[in-house]
């Protein structure tokens, strides 16, 4: 049996999923007892920062994909080590390479990483670069036009499909991974305009791109999400600190296929922005 945490999430969804179309035995950890989870999923509902709630969820499992960044997390993990759990897959991020608890993201990052190699089970780190189903935060923009405002315009990502990490995250669930860091990248590192270029051509949509400066993005991330968090962001794309431009092969060594393109996930997502 496999615990999934973050069941509704980006990620956790596609492992769910990925566990689920393989026959294997999942859980599906929801906050609330009617959230619908793929078929073939067990919903069981708890919460990562009440080691308390998750009796029910650990009972025979042998794995669990975790999230970072949960308050409680020494605690979790020592629960699931007294319900028998052998292995953790831990989805970290490549900041936490940075080990720089100055920094909001790096530091729950780290933490979260420092928190599992501590706790004595059997573990493997995902390290994603940006997600691809980020692009869904210009849905608001275009559902009132053709215009997109986009962010650090001139940052290349090797952005990566939630489901590429899904498909590495299953398989290091099976075992065979432990003590490993995985980097995960797309095939090639595209910029802002490259990803709108792409949706155009998918959506059959003349999208136009404005650019915003660095004033006008600072404005934009102040008003929706909290200072350090702006500052971490900041440091990463303005300054330099983050390199999400390398690309590794890690989805295609260890799954056996190549990384998806953005194109790919554009077209996989299609109905989503229309």
């Amino acid at each position: 049996m496999f615990l999934v945490t973050g069941a509704t999430g980006n990620v956790g969804a596609e492992v769910t999923a990925a566990l689920a179309a393989a026959g294997a035995p999942v859980r599906a950890l929801v906050r609330r007892p009617d959230v619908v989870v793929p078929e073939g999923a067990e919903a069981v509902v708890g919460d990562l920062d009440d080691p308390g709630s998750l009796t029910d969820a650990l009972k025979g499992v042998e794995g669990v994909f975790l999230l970072s960044g949960y308050e409680n997390m020494p605690g979790t993990l020592a629960k699931a080590r007294e319900a028998g759990v052998r292995r953790i897959v831990l989805l970290s991020g490549g900041s936490a390479a940075l080990a720089d608890l100055g920094n909001a993201v790096s530091r729950y990052l780290t933490l979260s990483e420092r928190a599992v190699r501590e706790s004595g089970l059997d573990w493997t780190f995902l390290r994603p670069r940006a997600f691809m189903s980020n692009a869904l935060r210009w849905l608001p923009q275009l559902r009132t036009g053709d215009t997109v405002r986009v962010q650090f315009p001139d940052v290349p990502v090797a952005c990566v499909d939630p489901a590429d990490i899904a498909a590495v995250a299953a398989l290091a669930l099976a075992g065979g991974h432990e003590g490993l860091v995985h980097d995960l990248t797309g095939p090639v590192a595209v910029r802002p305009v490259e990803q709108v270029a792409a949706l155009a051509s998918v959506l059959g949509r003349d999208l136009r791109v404005v650019a915003l400066s660095d004033d006008e993005t600072r404005v934009e991330l102040e008003a929706g999400m909290p200072r350090e968090y702006v500052e971490a962001f900041w440091s990463f794309y303005v300054d330099g600190t983050l390199d999400e431009a390398t690309v590794y092969p890690t989805v295609s060594e260890v799954t056996g296929r190549p990384a998806r393109t953005f194109e790919e996930w554009a077209e996989a997502h299609a109905d989503a922005f229309r």
